[in-house]
């Protein structure tokens, strides 16, 4: 997470203030709108540590709705104050999770999505999120350039929520490989990178072609 958290503010750092105003890799979205949606996400979870911590349901938004309208209005602020705001949510993150105990981490929560975890799921959920990002603001880092541990992670996790694609992952560059269960199996070939940029449904180079199309998964 804290990895992840300091790879995505250098990113956003190398772009100027323009760029920011332009198309990132996520349909629809400007820069702007993506580090709006990572400050929101920040309070987000949050508010899963406060459900964490206290036990009394917090939701991490209060509908899909508001979700979409906070990140439009927030990508309409000026691009020094949501530079601030990603870098004041991220540290009141960590300060909130650093507040659990023990029992707090074992708390039942459930995410935006309806699964039901634990606190101990939070900071997976974010290094996911800020790893991830990083790539989507197109500041010249590719998953390629993400942990090798935490790209099998997230293979590992998407694997799992994209259940019925029917796919067998074959890494390349490592002796590896994952399975996504589904009535047929279609194998894919590439590099670690490559196929968790596939699975993530970002646009990538390093798989072997052709591969179905895959939906969103979050």
């Amino acid at each position: 997470m804290a990895e992840g958290t300091t790879l995505l503010l250098a990113a956003l750092d190398a772009l100027p203030d323009n760029r920011l105003a332009e198309d990132c890799a996520l349909p629809g979205w400007s820069g702007k709108h993506l580090v709006a949606h990572v400050a929101l996400n920040a309070e987000a979870l949050m508010n899963l540590a406060t459900w964490a911590r206290t036990g009394v349901e917090t939701p991490m938004y209060s509908s899909p709705t508001q979700r979409d309208t906070d990140i439009a209005t927030q990508a309409g602020l000026p691009v020094p104050e949501l530079r601030d705001r990603v870098v004041e949510t991220a540290v009141a993150l960590d300060a909130s999770l650093a507040g659990l105990t023990e029992q707090q981490w074992h708390q039942a929560i459930r995410t935006r999505q309806g699964r039901e975890v634990t606190g101990e799921e939070i900071p997976w959920m974010r290094a996911r999120e800020v790893m991830v990002h990083a790539v989507d603001l197109n500041a010249a880092v590719g998953f390629d350039d993400l942990p090798g541990d935490f790209l099998e992670s997230l293979i590992a996790d998407i694997a799992g929520k994209r259940a019925g694609a029917g796919l067998e992952l074959v890494a390349t560059d490592r002796d590896v490989r994952w399975t996504v269960a589904g009535d047929t199996k279609t194998e894919v070939s590439g590099t670690v990178a490559g196929l968790a940029a596939y699975l993530a449904g970002r646009e990538t180079s390093d798989i072997g072609r052709p591969a179905p199309e895959l939906d969103a998964w979050l």
